[in-house]
Protein backbone atom coordinates (compact mmCIF):
# COMPACT_ATOMS: atom_id res chain seq x y z
CA UNK A 1 0.00 0.00 0.00
CA UNK A 2 1.27 3.43 -1.07
CA UNK A 3 1.14 6.60 0.91
CA UNK A 4 0.56 9.95 -1.11
CA UNK A 5 2.80 12.84 -0.18
CA UNK A 6 1.50 16.27 -0.69
CA UNK A 7 2.16 19.89 -0.87
CA UNK A 8 1.89 20.72 3.40
CA UNK A 9 -0.29 24.13 3.86
CA UNK A 10 2.96 26.47 5.03
CA UNK A 11 0.99 29.87 5.36
CA UNK A 12 -2.28 31.80 5.22
CA UNK A 13 -1.75 33.82 2.04
CA UNK A 14 0.58 30.62 0.35
CA UNK A 15 -1.50 28.84 -2.32
CA UNK A 16 1.12 27.57 -4.37
CA UNK A 17 4.88 26.52 -4.20
CA UNK A 18 7.98 25.31 -6.35
CA UNK A 19 10.34 22.30 -6.13
CA UNK A 20 13.31 23.32 -6.16
CA UNK A 21 14.86 20.15 -5.86
CA UNK A 22 14.90 16.72 -5.04
CA UNK A 23 16.90 15.35 -1.92
CA UNK A 24 16.28 11.70 -3.06
CA UNK A 25 16.01 9.77 -6.18
CA UNK A 26 13.32 8.02 -7.47
CA UNK A 27 13.54 4.23 -5.73
CA UNK A 28 15.41 5.22 -2.73
CA UNK A 29 14.70 3.78 0.49
CA UNK A 30 13.89 6.59 3.01
CA UNK A 31 12.88 6.52 6.38
CA UNK A 32 10.08 7.79 8.05
CA UNK A 33 10.73 11.73 8.64
CA UNK A 34 13.53 11.71 6.69
CA UNK A 35 13.76 15.07 4.54
CA UNK A 36 13.13 13.91 0.83
CA UNK A 37 12.65 17.50 -1.00
CA UNK A 38 12.98 21.33 -0.68
CA UNK A 39 10.17 23.08 -1.58
CA UNK A 40 9.83 26.69 -2.22
CA UNK A 41 7.30 29.63 -1.51
CA UNK A 42 7.20 33.12 -2.16
CA UNK A 43 8.43 33.49 1.22
CA UNK A 44 10.82 31.04 2.23
CA UNK A 45 12.40 27.27 1.71
CA UNK A 46 11.76 24.41 3.34
CA UNK A 47 12.20 20.70 3.77
CA UNK A 48 9.58 17.93 2.88
CA UNK A 49 10.00 15.26 4.96
CA UNK A 50 9.11 11.21 4.75
CA UNK A 51 5.53 10.58 6.45
CA UNK A 52 6.16 6.69 6.72
CA UNK A 53 9.44 4.85 6.09
CA UNK A 54 9.46 2.89 2.46
CA UNK A 55 10.28 3.35 -0.93
CA UNK A 56 10.36 6.54 -3.24
CA UNK A 57 8.23 7.17 -6.14
CA UNK A 58 8.58 10.65 -7.53
CA UNK A 59 5.41 11.95 -9.17
CA UNK A 60 6.16 15.95 -9.29
CA UNK A 61 9.14 17.09 -10.87
CA UNK A 62 12.03 19.61 -10.09
CA UNK A 63 10.93 23.53 -11.23
CA UNK A 64 7.19 22.15 -11.39
CA UNK A 65 4.93 24.63 -9.55
CA UNK A 66 2.42 22.56 -7.07
CA UNK A 67 -0.61 23.82 -5.23
CA UNK A 68 -1.30 23.53 -1.62
CA UNK A 69 -2.33 19.87 -1.28
CA UNK A 70 -1.16 18.81 -4.53
CA UNK A 71 0.78 14.82 -4.40
CA UNK A 72 4.14 15.50 -4.80
CA UNK A 73 5.39 11.79 -4.79
CA UNK A 74 4.02 8.42 -2.88
CA UNK A 75 5.61 6.49 -0.50
CA UNK A 76 5.53 2.64 -1.27
CA UNK A 77 5.85 0.12 1.40
CA UNK A 78 8.85 -2.33 1.55
CA UNK A 79 12.00 -2.89 3.52
CA UNK A 80 15.47 -0.97 3.43
CA UNK A 81 18.05 -2.85 1.57
CA UNK A 82 20.23 -5.46 3.22
CA UNK A 83 23.35 -7.24 2.44
CA UNK A 84 21.45 -10.51 1.59
CA UNK A 85 19.80 -8.91 -0.97
CA UNK A 86 23.01 -9.12 -3.11
CA UNK A 87 22.22 -12.66 -4.67
CA UNK A 88 19.10 -11.01 -5.84
CA UNK A 89 21.02 -9.16 -8.33
CA UNK A 90 21.62 -11.83 -11.00
CA UNK A 91 18.01 -12.57 -11.32
CA UNK A 92 17.36 -9.27 -12.25
CA UNK A 93 20.19 -8.63 -14.24
CA UNK A 94 18.57 -11.47 -16.57
CA UNK A 95 15.09 -9.71 -16.44
CA UNK A 96 16.26 -6.63 -17.31
CA UNK A 97 18.03 -8.07 -20.36
CA UNK A 98 14.55 -8.87 -21.76
CA UNK A 99 13.90 -5.14 -21.58
CA UNK A 100 16.34 -4.40 -23.96
CA UNK A 101 14.56 -3.42 -26.98
CA UNK A 102 12.07 -1.46 -25.48
CA UNK A 103 14.95 0.46 -23.83
CA UNK A 104 16.76 0.86 -26.93
CA UNK A 105 13.78 2.59 -28.71
CA UNK A 106 13.21 4.86 -25.59
CA UNK A 107 17.19 5.98 -26.29
CA UNK A 108 16.60 7.23 -30.13
CA UNK A 109 13.61 9.29 -28.59
CA UNK A 110 16.03 12.85 -28.72
CA UNK A 111 14.13 14.01 -26.27
CA UNK A 112 14.67 11.03 -23.09
CA UNK A 113 17.76 10.02 -21.41
CA UNK A 114 18.67 7.24 -19.69
CA UNK A 115 17.65 6.68 -16.17
CA UNK A 116 19.90 7.95 -13.93
CA UNK A 117 22.34 10.15 -16.66
CA UNK A 118 20.31 13.52 -15.33
CA UNK A 119 17.63 14.81 -13.19
CA UNK A 120 14.52 15.96 -14.72
CA UNK A 121 15.20 19.54 -14.72
CA UNK A 122 19.15 18.99 -15.96
CA UNK A 123 17.72 16.66 -18.65
CA UNK A 124 15.29 19.68 -19.63
CA UNK A 125 17.77 22.12 -19.52
CA UNK A 126 20.53 20.42 -21.62
CA UNK A 127 17.72 19.87 -24.37
CA UNK A 128 17.22 23.34 -24.57
CA UNK A 129 21.09 23.89 -24.92
CA UNK A 130 21.40 20.64 -27.29
CA UNK A 131 23.89 19.00 -25.27
CA UNK A 132 24.45 15.44 -25.31
CA UNK A 133 24.04 14.30 -21.64
CA UNK A 134 26.76 11.27 -22.09
CA UNK A 135 29.23 14.29 -23.01
CA UNK A 136 28.42 15.68 -19.18
CA UNK A 137 30.27 14.50 -15.98
CA UNK A 138 28.07 14.81 -13.30
CA UNK A 139 28.95 15.48 -9.74
CA UNK A 140 26.26 14.12 -8.07
CA UNK A 141 25.03 10.67 -6.46
CA UNK A 142 26.59 7.92 -8.68
CA UNK A 143 27.47 10.51 -11.24
CA UNK A 144 24.23 11.54 -11.76
CA UNK A 145 23.92 15.05 -14.29
CA UNK A 146 22.34 18.09 -11.64
CA UNK A 147 20.73 21.12 -12.74
CA UNK A 148 23.96 22.79 -11.41
CA UNK A 149 26.10 20.65 -13.95
CA UNK A 150 23.30 21.35 -16.74
CA UNK A 151 23.23 25.16 -16.08
CA UNK A 152 27.18 25.05 -16.64
CA UNK A 153 27.63 22.92 -19.19
CA UNK A 154 28.57 24.28 -22.55
CA UNK A 155 27.79 23.64 -25.88
CA UNK A 156 30.58 22.54 -28.30
CA UNK A 157 30.74 23.92 -31.43
CA UNK A 158 30.35 21.60 -34.51
CA UNK A 159 32.75 21.93 -37.28
CA UNK A 160 31.24 23.43 -41.02
CA UNK A 161 30.16 20.59 -43.31
CA UNK A 162 31.90 20.80 -46.47
CA UNK A 163 30.02 22.85 -49.14
CA UNK A 164 28.72 20.98 -52.00
CA UNK A 165 29.73 22.30 -54.79
CA UNK A 166 31.34 25.62 -55.47
CA UNK A 167 30.31 28.80 -55.16
CA UNK A 168 29.49 30.71 -58.49
CA UNK A 169 31.29 33.41 -56.94
CA UNK A 170 32.20 35.21 -53.87
CA UNK A 171 29.45 36.50 -51.51
CA UNK A 172 29.91 38.87 -49.01
CA UNK A 173 30.31 37.96 -45.42
CA UNK A 174 29.37 39.08 -41.72
CA UNK A 175 32.80 38.92 -39.83
CA UNK A 176 32.19 36.57 -37.05
CA UNK A 177 31.86 38.30 -33.77
CA UNK A 178 34.06 37.71 -31.15
CA UNK A 179 33.11 35.89 -27.39
CA UNK A 180 30.75 33.57 -26.90
CA UNK A 181 27.40 34.29 -27.37
CA UNK A 182 25.70 32.25 -25.48
CA UNK A 183 21.78 32.89 -23.82
CA UNK A 184 20.05 30.96 -21.29
CA UNK A 185 16.57 31.01 -19.79
CA UNK A 186 15.54 29.90 -16.10
CA UNK A 187 12.27 30.39 -15.14
CA UNK A 188 11.36 32.88 -11.99
CA UNK A 189 11.35 31.41 -8.59
CA UNK A 190 8.21 31.92 -6.06
CA UNK A 191 11.08 34.13 -4.52
CA UNK A 192 11.68 36.15 -7.32
CA UNK A 193 8.63 36.65 -8.79
CA UNK A 194 7.39 38.06 -5.20
CA UNK A 195 10.00 40.07 -4.89
CA UNK A 196 9.42 41.99 -8.41
CA UNK A 197 5.21 41.96 -7.54
CA UNK A 198 6.00 44.30 -4.03
CA UNK A 199 8.70 46.43 -4.99
CA UNK A 200 6.52 47.22 -8.01
CA UNK A 201 3.05 47.74 -5.83
CA UNK A 202 5.40 49.92 -3.68
CA UNK A 203 6.45 52.57 -6.53
CA UNK A 204 2.62 52.79 -7.37
CA UNK A 205 0.45 52.27 -4.37
CA UNK A 206 2.76 54.25 -1.79
CA UNK A 207 4.32 58.50 -1.95
CA UNK A 208 7.54 57.61 -1.74
CA UNK A 209 10.14 60.18 -1.23
CA UNK A 210 13.53 60.14 -0.03
CA UNK A 211 15.46 62.31 1.84
CA UNK A 212 19.64 62.05 2.19
CA UNK A 213 21.95 62.94 5.11
CA UNK A 214 25.64 62.02 5.35
CA UNK A 215 27.38 60.84 8.87
CA UNK A 216 31.19 61.43 9.82
CA UNK A 217 32.25 57.75 10.73
CA UNK A 218 35.58 58.43 12.75
CA UNK A 219 33.57 58.01 16.19
CA UNK A 220 32.35 54.66 15.83
CA UNK A 221 35.14 53.72 13.86
CA UNK A 222 37.70 54.82 17.21
CA UNK A 223 34.89 53.32 19.36
CA UNK A 224 35.31 49.82 17.74
CA UNK A 225 39.03 50.03 17.36
CA UNK A 226 39.77 50.36 21.06
CA UNK A 227 36.62 48.12 22.71
CA UNK A 228 36.72 45.15 19.74
CA UNK A 229 38.87 42.97 21.04
CA UNK A 230 37.37 43.70 24.69
CA UNK A 231 33.89 42.57 23.09
CA UNK A 232 34.48 39.78 21.45
CA UNK A 233 36.90 38.37 24.38
CA UNK A 234 33.33 39.55 26.86
CA UNK A 235 30.64 38.74 24.60
CA UNK A 236 31.79 36.17 21.89
CA UNK A 237 30.96 37.88 18.67
CA UNK A 238 32.61 40.83 16.74
CA UNK A 239 31.06 44.51 17.15
CA UNK A 240 29.67 45.88 14.39
CA UNK A 241 28.24 48.89 12.60
CA UNK A 242 25.20 47.34 12.35
CA UNK A 243 24.58 47.11 15.66
CA UNK A 244 25.11 51.07 16.18
CA UNK A 245 22.87 51.88 13.53
CA UNK A 246 19.90 49.52 14.48
CA UNK A 247 20.18 51.34 18.03
CA UNK A 248 20.23 54.61 16.40
CA UNK A 249 17.11 54.22 14.76
CA UNK A 250 15.40 52.48 17.58
CA UNK A 251 16.12 55.33 19.67
CA UNK A 252 14.78 57.76 17.13
CA UNK A 253 11.59 55.63 15.88
CA UNK A 254 11.01 56.18 19.91
CA UNK A 255 10.90 60.00 19.36
CA UNK A 256 9.14 60.05 15.35
CA UNK A 257 6.59 57.49 15.92
CA UNK A 258 4.86 58.17 12.91
CA UNK A 259 7.75 56.93 11.01
CA UNK A 260 7.76 53.55 12.92
CA UNK A 261 3.93 53.52 11.94
CA UNK A 262 1.95 51.99 8.96
CA UNK A 263 -1.17 52.65 6.91
CA UNK A 264 -4.43 49.84 7.05
CA UNK A 265 -7.66 50.56 5.50
CA UNK A 266 -8.10 53.75 6.28
CA UNK A 267 -6.64 54.07 9.60
CA UNK A 268 -2.71 54.75 10.93
CA UNK A 269 -1.38 51.97 13.50
CA UNK A 270 1.34 53.19 15.40
CA UNK A 271 3.86 50.76 17.18
CA UNK A 272 4.88 51.16 20.80
CA UNK A 273 7.80 48.46 20.01
CA UNK A 274 10.26 48.75 17.22
CA UNK A 275 10.97 45.25 15.11
CA UNK A 276 13.80 46.03 13.11
CA UNK A 277 13.90 44.51 9.70
CA UNK A 278 17.48 44.01 8.11
CA UNK A 279 17.78 43.41 4.21
CA UNK A 280 20.09 40.36 3.84
CA UNK A 281 21.44 39.06 0.41
CA UNK A 282 20.75 35.62 0.32
CA UNK A 283 21.35 33.00 -2.24
CA UNK A 284 18.07 32.87 -3.84
CA UNK A 285 16.85 36.44 -3.31
CA UNK A 286 16.85 39.28 -1.17
CA UNK A 287 15.18 38.53 2.41
CA UNK A 288 14.61 40.87 5.34
CA UNK A 289 14.55 38.93 8.57
CA UNK A 290 13.20 40.69 11.50
CA UNK A 291 14.87 41.50 15.04
CA UNK A 292 12.15 40.98 17.51
CA UNK A 293 11.59 44.35 20.21
CA UNK A 294 15.50 45.39 18.72
CA UNK A 295 14.45 48.67 21.39
CA UNK A 296 14.93 46.43 24.03
CA UNK A 297 18.27 44.94 22.95
CA UNK A 298 22.00 46.02 23.70
CA UNK A 299 24.35 46.07 21.21
CA UNK A 300 25.65 42.71 22.00
CA UNK A 301 22.20 41.12 21.66
CA UNK A 302 21.37 42.83 18.54
CA UNK A 303 24.82 41.47 16.79
CA UNK A 304 23.60 37.96 17.98
CA UNK A 305 20.19 38.46 16.80
CA UNK A 306 21.83 39.15 13.36
CA UNK A 307 24.27 36.97 13.12
CA UNK A 308 22.20 34.18 13.69
CA UNK A 309 19.73 35.56 11.37
CA UNK A 310 22.26 35.92 8.51
CA UNK A 311 23.63 32.46 9.06
CA UNK A 312 20.32 30.85 8.33
CA UNK A 313 19.48 33.40 5.29
CA UNK A 314 22.98 32.03 3.51
CA UNK A 315 21.34 28.41 4.27
CA UNK A 316 18.24 29.49 3.47
CA UNK A 317 16.66 27.87 6.81
CA UNK A 318 14.34 31.42 7.73
CA UNK A 319 10.73 30.72 8.34
CA UNK A 320 7.81 32.57 7.26
CA UNK A 321 7.63 33.77 10.82
CA UNK A 322 11.26 35.57 11.45
CA UNK A 323 10.55 37.50 7.79
CA UNK A 324 7.09 38.97 9.18
CA UNK A 325 5.88 41.83 11.17
CA UNK A 326 8.81 44.09 10.57
CA UNK A 327 7.91 48.10 11.66
CA UNK A 328 11.03 49.32 10.25
CA UNK A 329 13.86 48.40 7.48
CA UNK A 330 17.65 48.93 7.30
CA UNK A 331 19.67 47.86 4.33
CA UNK A 332 23.24 48.67 3.87
CA UNK A 333 23.98 48.83 0.06
CA UNK A 334 27.39 49.67 1.18
CA UNK A 335 29.10 46.43 1.48
CA UNK A 336 28.60 46.01 -2.17
CA UNK A 337 30.43 49.43 -2.83
CA UNK A 338 27.06 51.25 -3.61
CA UNK A 339 27.88 55.32 -2.41
CA UNK A 340 24.13 56.47 -2.51
CA UNK A 341 21.06 55.15 -3.59
CA UNK A 342 16.97 55.38 -3.12
CA UNK A 343 16.21 52.45 -1.01
CA UNK A 344 12.46 51.35 -1.61
CA UNK A 345 9.59 50.29 0.83
CA UNK A 346 9.21 47.07 2.26
CA UNK A 347 5.93 47.34 2.71
CA UNK A 348 3.43 47.60 4.78
CA UNK A 349 5.92 49.84 6.67
CA UNK A 350 6.20 53.31 5.71
CA UNK A 351 9.88 54.03 5.86
CA UNK A 352 13.62 51.82 4.90
CA UNK A 353 17.22 53.27 5.85
CA UNK A 354 20.44 52.86 3.47
CA UNK A 355 23.53 52.66 4.79
CA UNK A 356 26.40 52.73 1.87
CA UNK A 357 30.24 52.55 1.84
CA UNK A 358 32.52 54.84 3.70
CA UNK A 359 34.74 56.38 1.52
CA UNK A 360 37.32 59.23 3.14
CA UNK A 361 36.35 62.71 1.93
CA UNK A 362 37.56 66.24 2.81
CA UNK A 363 35.08 68.34 4.91
CA UNK A 364 35.07 71.27 6.78
CA UNK A 365 35.37 70.82 10.89
CA UNK A 366 35.93 74.15 12.96
CA UNK A 367 36.88 76.13 10.32
CA UNK A 368 39.52 73.67 9.15
CA UNK A 369 39.41 71.10 6.36
CA UNK A 370 40.32 67.48 7.08
CA UNK A 371 39.91 64.11 5.97
CA UNK A 372 36.93 62.03 7.68
CA UNK A 373 35.67 58.53 6.72
CA UNK A 374 31.95 60.04 5.74
CA UNK A 375 29.04 57.90 4.88
CA UNK A 376 25.83 58.97 2.86
CA UNK A 377 22.16 57.46 4.39
CA UNK A 378 19.05 57.94 2.73
CA UNK A 379 15.91 57.43 4.25
CA UNK A 380 12.98 56.50 1.71
CA UNK A 381 9.30 57.23 3.06
CA UNK A 382 5.70 57.11 2.27
CA UNK A 383 4.75 61.09 2.15
CA UNK A 384 1.09 59.78 2.90
CA UNK A 385 1.51 59.21 6.89
CA UNK A 386 5.27 60.95 7.24
CA UNK A 387 5.90 64.57 6.72
CA UNK A 388 8.97 66.14 5.61
CA UNK A 389 9.91 67.21 9.03
CA UNK A 390 9.36 63.97 10.62
CA UNK A 391 11.37 62.68 8.16
CA UNK A 392 14.12 64.86 8.13
CA UNK A 393 14.24 65.04 12.03
CA UNK A 394 14.56 61.72 12.05
CA UNK A 395 16.97 61.06 9.96
CA UNK A 396 19.11 64.11 11.96
CA UNK A 397 18.54 62.31 14.83
CA UNK A 398 20.13 58.80 13.20
CA UNK A 399 23.02 61.01 12.11
CA UNK A 400 23.67 63.03 16.13
CA UNK A 401 23.86 59.38 17.74
CA UNK A 402 26.09 58.23 15.62
CA UNK A 403 28.39 60.74 15.48
CA UNK A 404 28.46 60.72 19.32
CA UNK A 405 27.74 57.16 20.14
CA UNK A 406 28.06 57.84 23.69
CA UNK A 407 24.36 59.41 23.36
CA UNK A 408 23.37 55.67 22.58
CA UNK A 409 24.78 54.80 26.08
CA UNK A 410 23.30 57.52 28.27
CA UNK A 411 19.77 57.46 26.01
CA UNK A 412 20.21 61.81 25.97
Amino acid sequence: MSLEIKVPTVGESITEVTLSQWLKQDGDYVEMDENIAELESDKATFELPAEKAGILRIIAQEGDTLEIGAVVCTIEEGAAPTGDSAPAAAPAKEASSTAAPAAAAKEEDPDSYAAGTASPAAAKILREKGIDPSTIKGTGKEGRITKEDAEKAQPVAKAAAPAAKPAAAPAATVAPVAGSRNERREKLSSLRKTIAKRLVAVKNETAMLTTFNEVNMQPIMDLRAKYKDTFKEKFGIGLGFMSFFTKAVTTALAEWPAVNARIEDNEIVYSDFADVSIAVSAPKGLVVPVIRNADAMSLEQIEKAIAALAGKARDNKLTIDEMTGGTFTITNGGVFGSMMSTPIINAPQSAILGMHNIIQRPIAENGQVVIRPMMYIALSYDHRIIDGRESVSFLVRVKQLLEDPARLLLGV
